[in-house]
C-alpha cells in the first residue's frame, strides 16, 4: 500500500489522518455508547502514542461536523504533543461555526456528518505532503464515524474512495456508532484498511492501540480484522435511498430506483424499460 517507494522516509514514518466525527445530534442522543469528554481524550491520547512511536511521525486532526469540516491539530505546525485544552477549545469554536450555518444548505436533513467533506480534505492535504518535498511519510486515513449514513454524499465519499485507492492511501474506519456504515465498509475494504465496530467502546484507547497504531509495513505481520459482509450497495440518486436493483443512466452512470423519462443529472432522454417493451412484443405477436 505504499505509495512511492523511492520518497518515503523510512517504512515505519506514518502520517496520519484522523477524522473525527462532532456531530451534536449523535454524541447527545442514546446512540452514542460514551460521553464526547471520555471519547476525545482517548483519541488524545491514541495520537500522543503515535507521536511517541517515531520522531518523524505526523497526525493531523480532522473536525467532522454537520455542516463543515475544519483542521483543528497538525503536528508539524504545533507543539509534538498536542494539550487536552487547546484542542478542546479548537473543537468548541468549530462546533459553535457549524451549528451557526444555515442547516438548510448540510448534505442531508437527517442528522448526518459531512464524511465526504473531511474525507477530500484529507486527500488534499496528503497530495499536498507529497508535493512538498522529496521525502514524505506514508500516509494514512483514519475515520472515527458515529453518525449514520447521509445517502446524499453516496457520489462524493465513493469519488474519495476512489481517489484514495488511486493515491494507495488506506482507509480504516472506526464506528462508534450502533449501526455499521456501508460507506466505511466500502471504504475500508476498496482502499486494503481495516473496519472495527468496537464491541466494548469504553476501552476504545485499546483498540485503537492494538489496530490501528501499527504502521503500513508492520500489518503484513499482524492478524488483523478482515472485513465480513461488506454492503456493497448503492444509494439511488432521486430518493436517496439503498438499493439493491435500479435504473442507470448510460451517459453519467447516475442510479434510479424507478424509471424516469429523463436523467435528473444529465439531462439525458430515457427509452422504455425493456420489461414493457417485451410486453407489449407478445401482445402483437399473440393471435
Amino acid at each position: 500500500m505504499t505509495p512511492v517507494t523511492s520518497k518515503q522516509y523510512a517504512d515505519d514514518v506514518s502520517l496520519l489522518m484522523v477524522l473525527i466525527d462532532t456531530n451534536p445530534l449523535f454524541w447527545s442522543s442514546t446512540a452514542a455508547p460514551l460521553s464526547f469528554a471520555k471519547f476525545l481524550s482517548q483519541v488524545l491520547s491514541f495520537v500522543n502514542s503515535i507521536l511517541l512511536l517515531n520522531q518523524l511521525n505526523q497526525v493531523m486532526v480532522i473536525a467532522t461536523g454537520l455542516n463543515s469540516c475544519d483542521y483543528i491539530y497538525d503536528s508539524s505546525s504545533g507543539p509534538t504533543t498536542p494539550r487536552f485544552d487547546t484542542l478542546l477549545q479548537k473543537l468548541e469554536d468549530f462546533v459553535v461555526k457549524d451549528e451557526e450555518l444555515n442547516k438548510d444548505d448540510s448534505v442531508d436533513g437527517i442528522g448526518s456528518s459531512l464524511l465526504s467533506g473531511s474525507l477530500s480534505m484529507a486527500l488534499c492535504y496528503i497530495q499536498r505532503v507529497f508535493r512538498s518535498g522529496s521525502l514524505h511519510p506514508q500516509p494514512r486515513i483514519l475515520c472515527m464515524h458515529g453518525s449514520q449514513d447521509g445517502s446524499g454524499q453516496y457520489v462524493a465519499i465513493m469519488n474519495s474512495i476512489f481517489s484514495a485507492q488511486r493515491s494507495m492511501v488506506p482507509i480504516d474506519s472506526c464506528v462508534i456508532g450502533s449501526q455499521h456504515s456501508a460507506f466505511l465498509q466500502q471504504a475500508s475494504y476498496i482502499t486494503g484498511g481495516v473496519y472495527l465496530k468496537p464491541q466494548q467502546p469504553d476501552g476504545l484507547f485499546q483498540y485503537l492501540t492494538t489496530v490501528f497504531a501499527t504502521d503500513l509495513h508492520s500489518r503484513s505481520y499482524l492478524q488483523l480484522p478482515k472485513p465480513v459482509g461488506v454492503d456493497f450497495r448503492a444509494s439511488c440518486f432521486c430518493h436517496k435511498n439503498t438499493i439493491d436493483m435500479g435504473y442507470i443512466c448510460s451517459v453519467c452512470l447516475s442510479i434510479f430506483c424507478k424509471h424516469h423519462k429523463k436523467c435528473s443529472t444529465c439531462g439525458s432522454a430515457f427509452g422504455q424499460p425493456q420489461t414493457n417493451v417485451s410486453a407489449s412484443n407478445q401482445k402483437t405477436k399473440a393471435p
